[in-house]
């Protein structure tokens, strides 16, 4: 006879086997190492987004490390060689990362305060400057980020490409890269580049603004640099905001507890979360990897201008 008592016992039984089994990953991976693209110099990515990995080792059950990048690059290879679990890539380094054969799937990008899941690439001059546009600036300094930036690098060349300047090296006197968004737009403060290329998603949500928010640009008397400094003289079509992405050989339970952790960060620990944008950004957006379809047609691209200038 079934008894009550036994279809509980039952019940209980099913559960510790579904909890067992849902933890079954954590043996494996007892350590995740979460590895971010250096839009900043190595505090300021410490200071931003060691809250949120705490909060993913407590919400995950794992310990989770903060891995500060050299470079893009670094990012890249540290997923192909599966000592990187879960990354903060730009859309141009995921991109690479998936042409160059990275197992590497996107889960999520970043809601912007209006709601958008996209961003700009543009070329900033100081406001004090002569330049009102890009055709001012032959002959001039140009500072990029790195070979990998969607915003400091790719598409600043596509958006070179279609104002007919086809050889952005030949184009200006200097092209540099500076190593980061931070690094670009001190090189352009401190007037060893003429324009910088850099991401922007309005006037409260860049890389200048939150320099600008640290005092981490100063005048030639020592005094902080404000916004109306800068000027904008070309900003790009929408770009998709880079992707975070998990280890295509995590189990997918793994996944499924990486991805939950993310969109329950707005509500779970809001102050790590807003720590990450400085509280520009409304919460994590579901994604797939196709979402980044584009993204790679435009590396694809790049990459003949290069080969071509090459030959």
């Amino acid at each position: 006879m079934i008894t009550r008592r036994l279809v509980l016992a039952g019940a209980a039984a099913l559960a510790l086997t579904a909890s067992a089994s849902a933890d079954d990953w954590k043996a494996k991976y007892p350590e995740l190492t979460f590895a971010v693209v250096p839009a900043e110099n190595a505090s300021g990515v410490t200071e931003r987004w060691a809250p949120f990995v705490s909060y993913l080792s407590k919400e995950l059950g794992v310990k989770v490390t903060l891995r500060i990048a050299n470079d893009y690059a670094a990012v890249i290879e540290g997923q192909r060689a599966g000592n990187i679990h879960i990354a903060s890539y730009g859309s141009a380094s995921f991109a690479r990362a998936r042409l160059t054969g990275v197992k590497s799937d996107a889960f999520a990008n970043d809601i912007n305060a209006d709601g958008s899941t996209g961003y700009y690439s543009v070329f900033f001059v100081k406001a004090s400057s002569a330049y009102k546009k890009v055709d001012d600036l032959k002959g001039k300094n140009l500072g990029l980020v790195d070979p990998n930036s969607t915003s400091g690098n790719n598409v600043p060349r596509f958006e070179l490409d279609k104002m007919g300047i086809h050889d952005a090296d030949g184009y200006f006197s200097r092209v540099v890269f500076t190593g980061s968004h931070e690094n670009a737009m001190l090189a352009l403060s401190q007037g060893t580049v003429d324009v910088a290329a850099n991401q922007w998603t309005s006037d409260d949500d860049s890389t200048l603004a939150q320099m600008l928010t640290k005092g981490m640009l100063k005048n030639a008397d020592g005094s902080a640099m404000k916004k109306d400094d800068f000027r904008i003289i070309h900003k790009s079509a929408p770009i998709i905001n880079g992707p975070y992405a998990y280890n295509s050989d995590l189990p997918e339970d793994a996944k499924a507890a990486i991805a939950k952790a993310f969109f329950d960060a707005p509500a779970k620990d809001k102050a790590a979360f807003d720590r990450l944008s400085d509280g520009q950004k409304k919460g994590f957006h579901p994604a797939t990897t196709k979402d980044w379809e584009g993204t790679i047609e435009l590396i694809r691209f790049v990459d003949a201008l290069r080969k071509k200038k090459a030959s």
